[in-house]
Parts: C-alpha cells; sequence; structure tokens
C-alpha cells in the first residue's frame, strides 16, 4: 500500500457583521480527524453550541481501525446533540449546531454530517460536493419543486432540517470512500460557501499551497461583505516518498 502524507490548514473569521463568532473546529491531525461546527444563528447561545460538539469529538478515542472509528466519532455527534439537547431543555432555550467532519483511516476517508456545513473534495482538477445540505431549501430541490439556481438565492435558504440539539434524536449522514495522492479536502460553514461559488473554490483549492489558498477563500469572503461567521479548514493528501521513508526509519533508536 502506498504511504500517505498528510498536511491540514485552519482558520476563522467572525466575519463582517456579526459581534461573536459561533463557529468552532476540530483540528486532530495527529489523528486523522478534523470538524467545524457552525453554530445556530438567531438562537441562544450558539457559539455555546458549537463548542460542545467539538468538545466531543476532541475528546472521543479514535480507533486504529477504519470502521470503528468512523463510528466512534457518529457517537460523538450523538453524545453532543443529547448534551445540547439536555441543556437546551434546562433554560428553555432552543440552542443547536451544525457540523461537518473528516476522518481519515487506512487510506479510507469518512465524511460525516448534520446540516449545512459543507465538505468538497477536489481531485483531479475537479471538485466534488461531498455533504447534501439539511435544509429545507434543498429538500425543495430534491422533490423538484425548484431549481438550484433558484435554491442558491433563495430566502429561506439557511432554514436547517436537520441540526444538532434541537431535539432529544437526530440523524448523522456518512459517505465513504477510497483516499488519493493529490486529494484536496475543504470543510467549511455556511459563511464561506454564501458568498463564493463552488467553481471559485475549485480555482482556489488548486492553487497548491494550503496556507495562500485558505487565506485567498476567507479574504474573498470577506471584501463579498462576509454577514455571517467564516471558517474553513483544509486537508491535503500527498504520497510519502520512499527516501522519505527510509529517513523516517534511519532516525529511529
Amino acid at each position: 500500500m502506498t504511504s500517505l502524507r498528510i498536511d491540514s490548514v485552519a482558520g476563522t473569521h467572525p466575519g463582517l457583521v456579526r459581534r461573536n463568532n459561533e463557529d468552532s473546529f476540530c483540528d486532530r491531525a495527529a489523528d486523522g480527524l478534523w470538524a467545524v461546527a457552525d453554530g445556530m444563528g438567531g438562537h441562544a447561545h450558539g457559539d455555546w453550541a458549537s463548542a460542545a460538539v467539538v468538545q466531543a469529538l476532541q475528546s472521543v478515542d479514535i480507533p486504529g481501525d477504519f470502521d470503528t472509528a468512523a463510528q466512534s466519532v457518529a457517537d460523538a455527534i450523538h453524545s453532543a446533540n443529547r448534551r445540547i439537547w439536555s441543556e437546551s431543555q434546562r433554560r428553555g432555550q432552543q440552542m443547536g449546531s451544525t457540523v461537518v467532519a473528516l476522518l481519515v483511516r487506512e487510506q479510507r476517508f469518512a465524511i460525516l454530517w448534520v446540516g449545512d456545513s459543507r465538505a468538497y473534495l477536489l481531485r483531479g482538477g475537479v471538485l466534488h460536493p461531498l455533504s447534501r445540505d439539511h435544509t429545507q431549501v434543498q429538500e425543495m430541490v430534491d422533490r423538484g419543486l425548484i431549481t438550484p439556481e433558484d435554491a442558491r438565492h433563495h430566502p429561506g435558504g439557511h432554514v436547517l432540517a436537520r441540526a444538532i440539539g434541537v431535539g432529544a434524536r437526530m440523524a448523522v449522514d456518512v459517505v465513504t470512500d477510497e483516499v488519493e495522492p493529490g486529494d484536496v479536502f475543504l470543510l467549511c460553514s455556511d459563511g464561506l460557501t454564501g458568498k463564493v461559488e463552488d467553481g471559485e473554490i475549485a480555482a482556489m483549492l488548486d492553487m497548491g499551497e494550503r496556507q495562500a489558498t485558505l487565506d485567498a477563500l476567507i479574504a474573498t469572503t470577506l471584501e463579498r461583505g462576509a454577514p455571517d461567521n467564516v471558517t474553513a479548514i483544509l486537508i491535503g493528501v500527498g504520497e510519502t516518498t520512499l527516501l522519505a521513508l527510509a529517513g523516517s526509519r534511519d532516525m529511529l533508536p
């Protein structure tokens, strides 16, 4: 099997309108786990809710086996749902969060998500959306009531059909596939995708240098007004050369 080298960068910005940043992110590069959580705007303590999701993911034990690891990440998201739901019931205030997570293990990856934070994969210069928004507008698209173009400009585009913490139980969607050298993953909150088109995202992800790409994505959002918080994580997959592997072995005692 080819050994893979993974590098990642993450960044967040409150945007130009909102006072608080209700986004949170998890960057466990050494464990192959990354996530973005977006606290529900307009609800009480959205920042607390997104932080609760990230805390659950930061603390979860991730086994070496891919399928078991993916289940552990899903279990952590369900645990966060129970915690947020319980707290909202105690306070009598609705709160919630989205989440999109990437797990890389055994040259496989899993995307797990709830809500409208998104995951993309750039492979061979082609951008592939890996998640599907859990919004009322997306459900209208799925039923053929409106077109995808209509959905992008629909005034109710951010009304979630599913989120963490708004009910005692919820479902976590999962997709899995193989990882290939050259893959670039993007996890982001809707503060980014609301202002930057998929074609623009593809062009920026193709830039190559990870930090410069992340800076360009956030800067473009800010240039366009950034009415929402914006958070993004870029994860790049490269092939570890035999020379590098040999050098690493030589350094062992």
